[in-house]
């Protein structure tokens, strides 16, 4: 495949059929390339190695965007670390083999591939028919072949003659030290550590369900063609949240809090509800409490951070896209340029991945669930003939007698003879050596596999979709020229804006600027992100602070520092409204604080109050 220019090119390629250019894309991609150009202007995104001709699926994080990134990790660890009290790690990017021969990854986690004849561009299988085609992601290599050829589709590039399809494994192999003899791969989610890691976690919680981990870091996946900006990279940035549960208790204790909460949701039916998630859970819509209950959770955590609630929604996967080992599994969806997109999954993944990492690594991944009362039940074991075993076996026969009564039942029962092994050893054993008899025994609890309910974030997805979200175009006039301007607002919500507070001198001179640099440098001193601007007019300073996302400004002007005034004030501006208040300068830092945390609304701020 080819990289650089052309792989760029090829990922902002519009679809086109029978070379007659559909309007409908090019006006989303002119939207696309709109947002993306200030984007890239005021230093959200870059695209990486743009030096050296850059590469598809690889972005850089400006200044901007990466305090916003920064800040929408933190309201995410607001919820799942703070507000669920759930247990943070940070495991290696990079992992052995056999972790994804567990997992699954190595075998299944792979996409269809054709290339052209004549150009040599790869492309997904899937996508080159999904728009003529119901479900083309969910094809296998048979369908998808016959599908192509059945439309005639050819080189979207070139027009050319495609392939077959083939599975193409999306994780990037690396070797672990020198030469090659130990295989690793760069994980394509942070998942399986948490996994890993159950009975250190199960300790660390004092043995009792449920209880959540997370882990928030980089996914690696090697797309074939990865297009739609940063909807599809090969390098992102995910928050996941493992949370396990008890498979005979799924019902959240906290459930009765969130229970009135409306959701849209577009179930597997293809049904458009909307309804509570008491209503959903009660109808089985959504299979049990803790899935409804994170939901929830993700909705409220989405519209915090600055997601529009009109294009929101939950859809429930379909019947053959459901993963054959999830009881249920629902995405958050939002709708942006590319149409309505996944940004958040929420699961069920009953006990497949403990259970998969036991059955590779021989690892005990189990809890144990204590009765209330100690129980008296009835088991079949194997009971040793010890007269027989001896003239056999002489001074070895304690050792196979161990061994043999250590055996599971069903592996003895009904067999002539069986293959009994100790200490490095492998004799034969004949069934006039051994008898299975029933016995009673009192036992305290019992052990189990939990279940795993995920919630996974993507966030280079959430963040775009926020930025989409949040983008508005104003008129204004130019107080210089008179003339009639456009202008951009991106209206995040004050918790995840990459800047706060714009700070001001009207004019860089006289001591105003340097009041405005001390008022800077107090607010810093509390944590809040500031930007100093003395360049420019105030009318084109307030823009660019807009177009930054920054929800209020502090202008510092002649009568800030006024003689003979009681109190210096400010003129503190608000984004969205563009009123402006004189507040106090002493109450700065306690205004600020409460009005970029919530505690208080901008149009609540009365001369009274201030006093």
């Amino acid at each position: 495949m080819r990289e650089g220019r052309e792989d760029i090119k090829e990922m902002d390629m519009r679809d086109k059929n029978d070379n007659k250019i559909d309007t409908e894309t090019e006006k989303k991609e002119s939207k696309y390339d709109t947002l993306f150009a200030m984007m890239k202007r005021r230093g959200f995104v870059w695209p990486a190695f743009e030096i050296y001709g850059g590469s598809a699926g690889f972005y850089d994080y400006g200044p901007l965007g990466c305090a916003l990134k920064n800040n929408l990790v933190e309201l995410w660890r607001k919820y799942f670390v703070k507000g669920e009290g759930f247990a943070e790690i940070d495991s290696p990017n990079i992992s052995p083999e056999m972790v994804f021969v567990a997992s699954g990854h190595l075998a299944k986690f792979a996409d269809y591939l054709v290339e052209c004849k004549s150009c040599g561009n790869a492309f997904r299988a899937d996508h080159l028919i999904k728009d003529k085609v119901p479900n083309a992601g969910t094809m296998k290599e048979d369908e998808l072949e016959r599908e192509i050829k059945k439309l005639n589709v050819k080189c979207p590039i070139c027009k050319g003659e495609l392939t077959s399809p083939y599975p193409f494994n999306l994780m990037f192999r690396t070797n672990i030290g020198p030469g090659a003899k130990k295989v690793g791969y760069l994980r394509p989610e942070t998942a399986q550590a948490m996994f890993m890691d159950f009975p250190f976690l199960y300790r660390y919680f004092r043995e009792k369900l449920p209880f959540g981990a997370v882990q928030i870091g980089k996914g690696f996946r090697n797309e074939i063609a990865p297009r739609q900006g940063m909807i599809r990279l090969r390098e992102f940035n995910m928050a996941e949240a493992e949370i396990f549960v008890d498979p005979k208790s799924k019902a959240h204790p906290k459930f009765i809090l969130v229970k009135d909460e409306k959701l849209k949701l577009l179930t597997k039916k293809e049904e458009q509800l909307e309804l509570t998630v008491g209503e959903a859970v009660s109808k089985g819509i959504i299979a049990h409490e803790f899935l409804g209950y994170y939901i929830v959770l993700t909705k409220r955590l989405l519209l915090e951070a600055g997601i529009d609630e009109k294009r929101l929604r939950f859809r429930q996967h379909m019947p053959d896209e459901m993963a054959h080992y999830a009881a249920d599994c629902w995405d958050a969806e939002v709708e942006i340029t590319f149409g309505w997109t996944e940004i958040v999954g929420i699961a069920d993944r009953t006990c497949y991945d403990l259970s998969a990492h036991m059955k590779v690594s021989g690892a005990d991944l189990t809890a144990f669930v204590r009765y209330e009362t100690p129980m008296e039940v009835e088991k079949e074991v194997i009971k040793a003939n010890v007269s027989k075993l001896g003239p056999v076996f002489k001074k070895e026969a304690g050792a196979v007698k161990q061994a043999l009564e250590s055996l599971d039942v069903e592996y003895a029962r009904d067999k002539d003879k069986i293959v009994v092994e100790y200490d490095g050893k492998k004799v034969e054993v004949t069934k006039d050596m051994f008898t299975i008899q029933k016995v009673k025994e009192k036992r305290a609890g019992e052990r189990f596999v939990p279940h795993v309910i995920e919630p996974s974030y993507g966030l280079d997805r959430i963040l775009y979709s926020i930025i989409e979200h949040s983008y508005r175009e104003k008129v204004s006039i130019d107080e210089e020229t008179g003339k009639e301007e456009k202008s951009i607002v991106m209206s995040f919500p004050s918790v995840i804006a990459p800047i706060k507070v714009g700070v001001f001198p009207l004019m860089a001179k006289e001591g105003l600027d340097e009041y405005a640099r001390k008022i800077e440098d107090r607010l810093r001193i509390l944590g809040i992100a500031t930007f100093y601007d003395d360049s420019g007019s105030i009318g084109r300073r307030y823009a660019r602070m807009d177009e930054a996302g920054t929800p209020f400004c502090i202008t510092v002007d002649y009568d800030t520092i006024k003689e003979g005034r009681l109190k210096d004030t400010v003129t503190l501006r608000e984004r969205d409204t563009t009123k402006q208040k004189r507040v106090p300068v002493e109450r700065l830092p306690e205004i600020i604080c409460n009005l970029v945390f919530g505690r208080l609304r901008f149009a609540d701020m009365e001369y009274e109050y201030w006093g």
